[in-house]
């Protein structure tokens, strides 16, 4: 086979691709086998389970007490109180011993008067089987505790073992084989982090996918890595598909360039079902069958093959085990902005949720399939359907939770201006034991503004400088948020700068120095106060915006920025101080400016807010933030207006 540009199939949609795989793998179940009930958690039984024995299995005290023969109890009276003799007539018994022969009842022993002579009086009368567990009571032998297709949960183990069942018939747990691809991929025990080379990046997916197959009961093998070679693939593909393996898993290669053996791999060993899904992410998940095995091409981004996994692999695997599928909590969700989306391509969006007055408002996440953090910062997930262009601001729509509501109700939304320290600042609150925590969403300090306009958040992070008197943030609250009441606490003083290459290479000393347009700057996004503060040290200059090389170039945080000037993507960036010493860069400070919180009056008194003020006013939130470098503290907490 040579080396060529694959074509997408005809593109199929979720719900058709979905119907592909079950129409070709509907009869594909794993096969039987016996193991003990203590190992059989989350298993589904294959056969039924028949008691063999009865619970209990004899006539069992119910209490501490004696046991007799309720007949000798009848007429007791505290008028005319009755004796029993123990060993005699009446029998010490503890809860869980058998019942004594030719006794049917026990006497508390708190109901009875212990004589002299060991003789016990008694008040009352007690009826037949009064506190005593009868045989069978729970369970009757032969009696059919769970039929075949019962998930073993942790109760039922309890039952099983109680009715005499100690192995059970269960299906297998499918083995799946993971093939990582990519040539500049390496595992992590491969790599030594001083050593890293340009262009090499650590293999996560086959780690992640593992993890998810023990989440869909199987149990899997990653292969060791393999380039991007047609020939090694194929090999290892045709093994895996040919030997004990239920399921194989190609990770990467699945899409339609020249270097993408996925494709010809599985179609020249087996057949090709489907290649393509109108899903973003996830667009190049393909799969087929190789002899009578599934076999997946999983996309090589992170986010693309968790969501190709979720949506092909994982279903089969629980129907093979014949596992109900998955479902997640759904619950409804107004979009803090209007959401625009691809139409024809359903769209799984990454977002993080927070009750504000008593609604949930849901932030996205930046949308790459790349990126992993987005599902590990995400609340839910919204899916826009492939038939519709977007969402509407404040059009409620369903979200599947990926964390419990509760936690979510519990969360400060804080949208605005990024800042290292708000991450610091939600761990703080962790380590003191806080049931409370932080959302914070980077859309700038004017988009803060505008988000507590609209109700959207609980407070906004901003540093917006007044050029006229050298303030910070009353002067554009006084415009933008004339009819709310809101308070502006300070969070931190933090020096603002120019970040450039560790040793400063190009000598850049200036903002000045980037008017020659021989270096590119990158800039924050439009309506940043880090923006704002760039434009406003333009004008003070007399340099304008069209003279600098990158200026229309941006980002959305501050790491972002360093990271491209790490990178060689920029030569200089305006961020603060913290950004740069955590990437080893240069910094030439230009303002120590204001960073603070705008929190509408009607949330300042609120338990979830306090928790956050009472935590920065601490020593130890201000060591950390001190430690960072390029902050200060001298202000924190205090209430500017």
């Amino acid at each position: 086979m040579n080396s060529k540009r694959n074509v997408y199939l005809d593109m199929k949609s979720i719900e058709e691709a979905k119907a592909c795989l079950f129409d070709h793998f509907k009869a594909y179940i794993t096969e039987i086998e016996t193991i003990d009930v203590v190992d059989s958690k989350n298993r589904v039984l294959a056969k039924p389970a028949v008691a063999a024995i009865s619970s209990p299995n004899f006539h069992a005290a119910a209490m501490d007490g004696i046991a007799v023969d309720a007949q000798i109890t009848f007429g007791a009276d505290p008028s005319a109180p009755k004796t029993l003799v123990p060993t005699e007539n009446a029998f010490w018994v503890n809860t869980g011993h058998v019942m004594p022969e030719g006794t049917n009842a026990v006497i508390m022993i708190e109901h009875l008067n212990i004589l002299t002579a060991g003789v016990v009086e008694i008040e009352a009368p007690v009826f037949p089987w009064q506190h005593v567990r009868k045989m069978g009571e729970d369970i009757v032998a032969s009696k059919l505790l769970f039929a075949r297709g019962h998930k073993i949960d942790s109760y039922t183990l309890g039952a099983l073992l109680s009715g005499g069942i100690f192995q059970v018939a269960v299906y297998k747990q499918p083995r799946v084989m993971i093939i990582p691809t990519g040539s500049e991929l390496k595992q992590w025990q491969d790599i030594r982090l001083d050593q890293m080379e340009p262009g090499e990046v650590v293999e996560s997916n086959s780690v992640v996918l593992g993890s998810l197959c023990r989440d869909h009961g199987a149990v899997f093998d990653i292969h060791p890595m393999l380039k991007d070679d047609l020939a090694s693939m194929k090999n290892a593909v045709e093994k895996a598909a040919l030997g004990h393996c239920d399921m194989v898993c190609i990770i990467g290669g699945s899409s339609a360039g020249s270097e993408d053996f996925a494709k010809p791999v599985i179609s020249s060993l087996g057949e090709v079902y489907v290649h393509g899904v109108t899903m973003m992410p996830g667009k190049p998940t393909l799969f087929g069958k190789i002899g009578k095995v599934p076999v997946f091409g999983i996309p090589g981004y992170p986010v693309a093959a968790i969501v190709a996994f979720e949506q092909f692999a994982g279903p089969l695997l629980l129907h093979m085990q014949q596992l109900p599928e998955k479902t997640l909590p759904t619950t409804l969700v107004t979009p803090a902005r209007k959401i625009a989306s691809k139409l024809g391509q359903e769209e799984f969006l990454r977002v993080k949720i927070g009750s504000v007055d008593g609604q949930l408002i849901s932030s996205q996440l930046p949308r790459g399939s790349g990126s992993i953090t987005t599902l590990t910062e995400a609340d839910g997930v919204i899916r826009i359907p492939r038939h519709i262009e977007g969402i509407a601001e404040k059009q409620k729509v369903q979200a599947h939770l990926l964390r419990p509501l509760s936690a979510i109700k519990n969360t400060l939304v804080i949208i605005g201006s990024h800042d290292n320290t708000l991450d610091l600042l939600g761990d703080q609150i962790r380590l003191a034991n806080y049931d409370v925590g932080i959302s914070s969403s980077h859309v700038g300090s004017m988009g803060g503004l505008m988000a507590i306009k609209k109700g959207g958040c609980h407070m906004a992070g901003a540093h917006l400088l007044d050029p006229i008197d050298g303030s910070y943030n009353i002067s554009y609250v006084k415009k933008y948020l004339p009819d709310q009441g809101v308070r502006i606490v300070n969070l931190v003083m933090r020096e603002q700068g120019l970040m450039v290459s560790k040793g400063n290479p190009w000598n850049i000393q200036s903002i000045e120095d980037l008017k020659a347009g021989k270096f590119t700057f990158i800039n924050r996004q439009s309506g940043s106060g880090t923006r704002i503060l760039f434009d406003y040290k333009l004008k003070q200059l007399g340099i304008d915006p069209r003279d600098i090389s990158g200026y229309e170039n941006d980002e959305y945080t501050h790491m972002s920025v360093a990271v491209a000037v790490l990178s060689g993507r920029a030569q200089a960036g305006l961020g603060i101080k913290a950004a740069a010493g955590a990437l080893g860069l240069d910094f030439i400070p230009i303002i120590t400016e204001s960073y603070d919180l705008i929190i509408p009056e009607r949330f300042f008194e609120s338990q979830k807010v306090q928790v956050l003020l009472d935590t920065i006013g601490t020593d130890g939130f201000k060591n950390r933030v001190l430690a960072l470098g390029g902050y200060g503290v001298e202000k924190t907490g205090q209430i500017l207006y």
